[in-house]
């Protein structure tokens, strides 16, 4: 049984093992970043659904370098900017991206294919974070899970308070390094334009 899922009862079988390649980090983000270029290679562009990819993937990004700048990983409850408004932007980010990259790619298949990664890897992703957090952060995080939604915010303007930090941002997650990577694959795609 995986670290994330030994608070959750014991299955056996092809549950058990099913359950844990969800629960798996690495398989999600690895996979994650091994469509962006699969859906650059199999790409139809059409330019408005290009251009409609351009500024999710965009917004995604800004979502993501938004989002890092402010968490404190374990030893803050991040309640402020993004997380006033989901409490997982990065994961918010992540969607933004993926829808992105699936209608600029403007082929069906990678719909399906973006659906079903986003099914099958972030609603337990989703899950185990919410449990940790409350594990470390108790009542506070408790009342803040019960009015504040996982990944699509019901308000686009951030409640102020907390310390965005700009260091942070860029040293969590590898996210400079992670953006360099999106814009490589998406322009991939604006070359078959």
């Amino acid at each position: 049984m995986g670290t994330r899922t030994r608070d959750l009862p014991p299955l056996t079988g092809l549950a058990h093992i099913v359950r844990e390649l969800r629960y798996q980090e690495v398989a999600r983000q690895g996979l994650g970043l091994l469509l962006m270029p699969l859906y650059a290679l199999v790409a139809e562009p059409i330019a408005a659904w290009f251009i409609a990819g351009a500024v999710l993937v965009l917004a995604g990004a800004g979502v993501r370098l938004y989002a890092s700048g402010f968490i404190v990983k374990n030893q803050e409850l991040a309640t402020s900017g993004p997380y006033s408004l989901v409490r997982h932007p990065l994961y918010t980010g992540n969607l933004l991206i993926l829808v992105g990259f699936t209608l600029a790619s403007s082929v069906i298949w990678v719909a399906l294919v973006s659906a079903a990664f986003w099914w099958f890897y972030y609603p337990t992703a989703i899950e185990y974070e919410d449990r940790k957090l409350r594990r470390i952060f108790g009542a506070p995080c408790a009342q803040w899970q019960q009015v504040t939604p996982a990944v699509i915010p019901r308000s686009l303007v951030p409640r102020r308070g907390g310390q965005w930090s700009l260091r942070t941002s860029l040293s969590r997650n590898l996210e400079p390094v992670v953006i360099a990577y999106t814009a490589a694959c998406f322009l991939w795609i604006y070359r078959d334009l």
